[in-house]
């Protein structure tokens, strides 16, 4: 899988506003209080999920579905092969997800997939790998779907020709920095325990889809080419066609372009179940981690088995929903861990079921063992109450109903369908899931929670020292104590000859003009104004309340009060409990979120139509009427300082909160604004200190609507008047932020923070501009950044990830923030290629543009990729409601989206090359580097800079 933004697996939001081309504003789960007088009828709710499609299949077993949707002028193309991890022979794991990356190199008649489809404006080009499948997804504009169909036919059918050994060792490097990188996070390790020691040596879940390194390092040109021949005929394969295509004119393509394809091998069938341990197994692990972490494990069914439905609402109820049994007795009842969790995550033929919670610093591990177990129990023997299992149904149907706005990608329409026929013979498998899931009875969950979690148990507790496990000798077979893994691949191998005709890329045909929709405007009775963007794609509302506040509203003495008052919204009003509050959510099946981002404040809310009403009265009361109550501040202070502890062990917050100090310096607020907080500050806080701050900030004045979704102004603005309409500003004057506050001049540093065995360094170079968000005209900056950093296809990624195999993603970004903008390039890399990576990105910065200016194939991947992908930019509601408040925020005109296409195409080549000299350059760079000091060292002393040594603790 490839990272769409790497930086957002690093580094703190709000260094990173901005890294995304778009953001998708759903907010997360949870809504209602009142409880079954305005429940939904949960049949009604499955009624409305529905996907029609027609399939076909040409002669060489090629499975295809297509679904219509007219709504947009796209296409999500989404290619299952019935092939994963569970599929790898002895020696070779890892393999399947190694290929995957090597399918994206190009085939014989398509040099790179990226370049053609990201040209012709798709949005997302990936893939991902797991045990049952192997998936590759792009969106293209109805113009692109034939250069979409042939690029998928060609690698498909003609790919051998063009594989090369040094497209295997590029491939090979990438897949192990992604295995190091994940290696390299708190608690990283336990994904490989869990199925060691559920699952014997050699059974087909057992071993993890990234692998070993030594099987990563074994697999050979000859691997390859088995690989294609025995998984990646067109009879192992679903094609999904969703959006703006019809059955006809899909046969058509679809038969000229994958018409030749030979049929291969069927895959063949893998014959496996889920095992019960003879006895229960509990162990300790040693982990860089400030919080003890205690799981409990088992394995579960396969997706087609009766009781994978009751056990996911079952798993729900005990530690999903807001107000599981584990939160209740844990979080919010003794107040003995800060986080808890419990899921059914099921694959074809077997599952894993788990719960978790994590111990509060220096809380009593076997009281809160005793208590965990206790409720596991409780549930099991007892079984959950109807009002239960309503809400975690009414959680699943309403998300997928949510879902139901995107053709492609990860998530799409066209994925459900494919999984559905590819899993269980069955198109409508969602649907059927979802009609099971709606009439679920407590007995029904009762019954299936006793057949598998009374089954001999794995407890795993994950505690704080010093790691003694090696990830990069975990994920694989299992058994190379005995059996020694396989020897280093020993190169040399020779290119294949063509397999198949030449074919030309289809060149893209017309794009319509961006029908950015129409925004209309009103104003509330107090003065608040109100936005409105209609949508009737699904029967949802999505509505932001934006206050002109943010974790900027602190000054540096006061870093995360502003955060912590936001994220206590939902811990209690004046007339409901916190418990009220997800339960009145969850039977509502809304999400209400509150967050505190860099430069405002927003509560979220999504709702079902049908349900807006009482959802906005529950939005309104958490805003309005917080009780910030003496015992909920006191277990979220806890829980706040526990966050920031577990930061301080994460490489990539780490390096976030260096980096946010060293561009920001000690007066202004942007130094902190990007993470929770400090912990001195947080410790010192009280209740009333809450009150005040919500007093001083949640203000009419001070605050706007933005909509998007089904409904219409009419009916929309008495509901927000009923709702709002008697809130009134104070007679002060609101309070200044102070984001001007001075600021150290832009310098080179090096700062090293040491963090041992790390199997990678985290990266952070930076430096602030002279520019603010909200100086206009900066598109021709935004598109030199996508040339050297901002994107797959940049310079930096091409060469440190494509070329030189060094880190699984690099990524710059110039984050959105109202107040001085900044530079900020991130990657994480292998320990041993630290200093070398830190050259590579000097070295490609200074180069650009003197000695290489930005070339004819850049200009048009970032002016016209960017104007046909526009469609895919505002396919939801989420990312349509995310365009109108980055307008607001930064002043834009209405019609600016409309009028991208017409600024992207007057940007010349002389203009980007511009905006890199002028803003781009290396010079007076800050680098932050979290890693292993006795790797590195050495390597740093050569870049010929002063080096400044700081201590995690004191970040």
């Amino acid at each position: 899988m490839k990272p769409t933004c790497l930086l957002s697996a690093l580094l703190p939001a709000a260094l990173l506003a901005g890294c995304a081309t778009t953001a998708d504003y759903a907010a997360p789960v949870a809504v209602e209080t009142q409880a079954s007088t305005q429940a939904n009828d949960l049949q009604a709710l499955v009624a409305q999920v529905d996907i029609p499609y027609e399939t076909f299949t040409l002669d060489n077993g090629l499975t295809v579905i297509v679904h219509t949707d007219r709504k947009a002028p796209l296409v999500g193309v989404t290619t299952y092969y019935r092939v994963g991890s569970k599929h790898e022979p002895r020696g070779r794991t890892g393999f399947a997800h190694l290929f995957e990356h090597i399918m994206f190199n190009g085939s014989e008649n398509v040099d790179n997939f990226d370049v053609p489809l990201e040209g012709a404006g798709s949005t997302p080009t990936n893939g991902s790998t797991w045990f049952d499948r192997t998936n590759y997804v792009e969106t293209v504009p109805t113009g692109a779907i034939d250069r979409a169909l042939m690029m998928e036919a060609d690698r498909m059918g003609y790919l051998l020709g063009a594989v090369t050994q040094e497209d295997l060792d590029r491939q090979r490097g990438v897949v192990q920095n992604e295995k190091r990188q994940g290696d390299n996070q708190p608690y990283g390790l336990a994904d490989y325990r869990v199925p060691e020691v559920l699952l014997p040596v050699g059974h087909p879940y057992r071993h993890s889809t990234i692998g070993s390194m030594a099987d990563l390092s074994a697999a050979s040109l000859e691997d390859v080419r088995s690989w294609f021949r025995d998984h990646y005929g067109p009879n192992n394969v679903v094609l999904a066609l969703a959006g703006d295509i019809d059955a006809v004119t899909a046969r058509e393509k679809v038969q000229r372009w994958f018409g030749d394809i030979p049929r291969g091998p069927d895959v063949p069938s893998v014959s496996t179940e889920p095992v019960t341990l003879a006895a229960p197994v509990s162990e300790e692990m040693a982990d860089q981690v400030s919080q003890v972490r205690v799981t409990r494990n088992w394995t579960g069914p396969g997706l087609n088995h009766p009781d994978a439905e009751p056990l996911e609402v079952g798993m729900s109820i005990l530690g999903g929903l807001y107000s599981s049994r584990l939160d209740n007795a844990m979080v919010y009842g003794e107040e003995v861990a800060t986080r808890v969790s419990a899921q059914a995550q099921t694959f074809e033929q077997m599952g894993f079921l788990s719960a978790e919670f994590d111990l509060i610093p220096d809380g009593d591990r076997a009281a809160a063992e005793v208590l965990f177990l206790a409720e596991i129990d409780r549930l099991v023997s007892e079984g959950p109450s109807e009002d239960e299992v309503r809400r975690a149904a009414t959680q699943v149907i309403s998300g997928q109903i949510r879902s139901l706005e995107r053709v492609g990608g990860f998530g799409g329409k066209g994925m459900e369908l494919a999984e559905g026929l590819l899993f269980a013979g069955d198109p409508e498998y969602y649907r059927k899931r979802l009609e099971r899931i709606a009439s679920l009875t407590p007995a029904d969950v009762q019954a299936a929670m006793q057949r598998w979690l009374t089954r001999p148990a794995y407890t795993l507790a994950i505690v704080p020292g010093e790691r003694t496990l090696d990830g990069a000798a975990m994920g694989g077979w299992g058994d190379e104590a005995t059996n020694p893994p396989p020897a280093p691949d020993a190169g040399g191998g020779v290119t294949a000859d063509r397999t198949g005709p030449e074919r030309a890329i289809p060149e893209v045909g017309a794009i319509p003009p961006l029908d950015f929709p129409t925004a209309e405007r009103a104003m509330l009775s107090n003065g608040i104004p109100v936005t409105l963007v209609q949508r009737d794609t699904v029967p949802a509302v999505m509505i932001a309340l934006t206050l002109d506040a943010g974790s900027t509203a602190d000054s540096p003495d006061e870093a995360g009060r502003h955060q912590l008052m936001m994220d206590m919204l939902s811990e209690g009003t004046t007339s409901r409990g916190q418990l009220e509050i997800v339960i009145e959510q969850e039977e509502l099946g809304a999400d209400i979120s509150a967050i505190s981002s860099v430069d405002f404040s927003r509560v979220f809310l999504s709702s079902l139509t049908s349900n807006l009403p009482q959802a906005l009265d529950l939005m309104a009361d958490i805003a309005l009427n917080p009780a910030f109550e003496g015992d909920a501040f006191d277990r979220m202070q806890a829980q706040r300082l526990a966050e920031i502890a577990d930061g301080l062990t994460s490489p990539g917050t780490l390096a976030g909160r260096a980096m946010g100090r060293l561009l920001f310096g000690p007066e202004n607020p942007y130094a902190m604004a990007s993470t929770n907080g400090d912990a001195e500050v947080i410790d010192a806080l009280t209740a009333a200190d809450m009150r005040a701050e919500h007093d001083e900030w949640f203000r009419p004045d001070l605050a706007s609507f933005t909509v998007v979704g089904d409904i219409d102004m009419a009916s929309l603005l008495p509901l927000l008047e009923e709702a709002y309409g008697s809130w009134q500003a104070p007679a002060t004057p609101p309070s200044h932020k102070a984001i001007d506050a001075p600021v150290p001049a832009p310098a080179t540093r090096l700062v090293v923070v040491d963090r041992p065995n790390s199997p990678q360094s985290v990266l952070v170079l930076g430096r602030l501009l002279p520019l603010t968000g909200m100086d206009q005209g900066k598109e021709p900056l935004e598109l030199a950044n996508e040339v050297i950093g901002n994107g797959f296809l940049s310079r930096l990624n091409n060469d440190l990830r494509e070329t030189r195999g060094w880190t699984y993603g690099v990524g710059s970004s110039l984050p959105g923030r109202v107040g001085q903008q900044a530079l900020v390039v991130s990657t994480a890399v292998q320990a041993d290629r630290t200093a070398d990576s830190i050259t590579v990105i000097l070295d490609q910065m200074a180069a650009f543009p003197f000695d290489r200016p930005v070339t004819d194939e850049e200009l048009q991947r970032v002016t016209l990729g960017n104007i046909r992908g526009l469609p895919n930019r505002f396919e939801t509601n989420g990312q349509l409601l995310g365009a109108l408040l980055g307008n607001q925020l930064f002043e834009r005109p209405d019609d600016y989206q409309e009028r991208l296409p017409e600024i992207y195409s007057s940007i010349t080549a002389d203009a980007i090359n511009d905006a890199a000299a002028r803003y781009l350059q290396p010079d007076d760079l800050a680098i932050v580097v979290v890693g292993d000091r006795a790797v590195i060292d050495e390597q740093l002393e050569g870049l010929g800079l002063a080096i400044e040594y700081w201590e995690a603790e004191e970040l």
